[in-house]
């Protein structure tokens, strides 16, 4: 079983930078592809970021190519997603995921509001 907890959300204005922190516990994630996800209010869940096991590869949704990053700390079993340039429309709530042996773990989600 894995337990995903997000920290990191809040309040920013248009162009601010915030950082989310995603810890995991009780597995491993180091040999798994890990991603962050994001639903804004009336919409579906969207793809935002994701990276491979060993960090090497990363790709992002065309909406937050160039603003965001995201990395991974396989040591400390934590994810993050740098979001630098946020606009109003990234405001939503924020989750992390893994895929593991055929199960979806989410966390239970930050919410990041970007404020015009």
């Amino acid at each position: 079983q894995m337990h995903l907890v997000e920290s990191g959300g809040g309040l920013v204005q248009t162009g601010g930078s915030l950082r989310l922190s995603c810890v995991a516990s009780g597995r491993t994630f180091r040999g798994h592809a890990v991603a962050w996800f994001r639903q804004a209010p009336g919409k579906e869940r969207e793809f935002v970021a994701g990276i491979r096991r060993t960090g090497g590869y990363t790709h992002y949704a065309a909406s937050v190519k160039g603003r965001f990053t995201i990395s991974r700390d396989n040591a400390k079993n934590t994810m993050y997603l740098q979001m630098d340039s946020l606009k109003p429309e990234d405001t939503a709530v924020y989750y992390c995921h893994i895929l593991m042996n055929y199960n979806n773990y989410w966390g239970q989600g930050t919410q990041v509001t970007v404020s015009s």
